[in-house]
């Protein structure tokens, strides 16, 4: 059991704007389509299963790779399959997708069955055949993430709750409305894992969820419910691990290096209902908040459904959305058209209007150190910008950048509205492109 927490570095305290947290989440009724791409999780795209003209039905695998490191993808709709073709997300990175128009009878495939499992290599393979990735919004094959290589030993099992991300409220609505699978999920794990301890970390700005999910695990061997700090990155995979554990994963390391796994609490509450019903990973429960949405909600959403038909839902849009974000305001992306469909990984959408969506102007660096002192990883924001800035990107690399969580803290403290986030995905990208052009050769 932990007897104290332990506060990571710097962090900062936005306002939380849990607005939705007691809305309980509403079922939104078939869309007029959906559009699922073929890449939905870290790894290896999968490859489209179906043609145009396919009739599908709910749960069927539309899209596979032979890949170690992917997830399969299922329609979530029963109906027939109007186009396959190359989609461009808000990243700018093409990908298949599937189109299907649902014929509304919503009939089950015949693989929709509950997974029969005799030993730990038949429950990771069912897991991976229910296109489980990272529902916190990380995106990586669960089945991957729970086979560690040899050499590599778990010893400690993380469930996060914290859902520090302002805004978002859906992981809060899951404990609220579904603690006993988050429970079973946590068992499962345990018993994939071999581990025999779990914590379940929630924010204790979150008491209804702690007290809910404490009363559950007391009647469960080696699960514990910590209550954290209520302090943004507190969800963050390092940030969270030093908070339970102390430990620190290693600079270009991995939670497995130092004996530990965390997996997001709506991940292993899907686990649990998987091996009960069978049914794969085909719907999302989604924040749909921001000042530009008429009537916020937690809505439970069939995955490939269009923005707009979310946003629609939710009553419109009662000021010009001038900036739509999937995800967080913190860390999430800001989206290029209402065309593109929800993915597993979306647990939030926001629309803000004029005034809230305006961009500062950046200005001058006045190297306050604000940045420094926020950054949770002990980066140096400020030189990664100044490099950036001056084309020199092979420099970030000596201030660790690779090491950024990406949390957005510096950028919100910074008194010059420098874009450091965005110098840090720039840098990253112009990284993996150097050590692309020297693995082959390339000057």
């Amino acid at each position: 059991m932990i007897t104290a927490i332990k506060r990571f570095r710097g962090g900062i305290n936005p306002g939380h704007h849990k607005e939705t947290a007691e809305l309980e989440t509403v079922k939104m009724p078939l869309p007029s389509k959906v559009v699922i791409p073929m890449q939905q999780h870290v790894g290896a795209p999968c490859v489209p299963l179906v043609k145009k003209g396919d009739r599908v039905l709910v749960g069927q695998k539309i899209g596979d790779s032979d890949k170690p490191v992917s997830a399969p993808v299922h329609s979530s709709v029963s109906g027939t399959v109007t186009d396959v073709r190359t989609i461009i997300y808000s990243n700018g990175m093409e990908v298949m997708a599937v189109e299907i128009k649902p014929d509304g009878l919503q009939e089950l495939h015949e693989s929709v069955v509950p997974p029969v499992c005799t030993d730990r290599e038949s429950m990771l393979k069912a897991i991976r055949e229910s296109g489980i990735v990272g529902l916190g919004g990380a995106g990586f094959p669960v089945g991957v993430k729970l086979s560690p290589p040899p050499g590599k030993t778990i010893d400690t099992l993380i469930i996060n709750g914290a859902e520090c991300e302002p805004f978002i409220t859906s992981d809060y609505r899951e404990m609220l409305e579904n603690p006993q699978y988050i429970i079973e999920g946590t068992k499962k794990v345990m018993e994939i894992t071999g581990v025999n301890k779990a914590y379940i970390g929630i924010e204790e700005n979150k008491p209804h969820a702690i007290d809910l999910l404490s009363s559950l695990a007391a009647e469960s061997d080696g699960i514990y419910v910590v209550s954290l700090p209520a302090r943004y990155p507190q969800g963050g995979e390092k940030q969270l691990i030093y908070a339970l554990t102390g430990r620190k994963v290693p600079t270009g390391g991995l939670p497995l290096d130092i004996g530990v796994v965390v997996q997001n609490v709506t991940t292993v509450s899907f686990i649990a209902q998987y091996f009960k019903t069978g049914l794969p990973l085909i719907r999302k429960k989604v924040t749909v908040d921001g000042s530009a949405v008429a009537d916020p909600k937690n809505v439970e959403v069939l995955i490939g459904t269009p923005l707009k038909e979310v946003f629609e839902f939710c009553g419109g849009f009662c000021d010009e959305p001038r900036k739509i974000i999937m995800g967080g305001p913190m860390m999430g992306v800001a989206q290029h058209s209402l065309d593109d469909p929800v993915l597993k990984q979306t647990n939030a959408l926001l629309a803000f209007g004029v005034r809230d969506a305006e961009q500062p102007r950046e200005s001058v660096c006045i190297r306050c150190g604000k940045c420094a002192a926020a950054c949770p990883m002990s980066l140096l924001p400020l030189y990664i910008n100044l490099n950036v800035v001056r084309g020199r990107f092979e420099e970030t690399g000596k201030y660790h950048v690779t090491d950024c969580i990406e949390c957005g803290c510096c950028s919100y403290v910074c008194p010059a509205s420098r874009n450091l986030v965005q110098s840090v995905r720039m840098a990253k990208a112009e990284l993996r492109k150097i050590a692309a052009r020297k693995q082959g050769g390339g000057n």
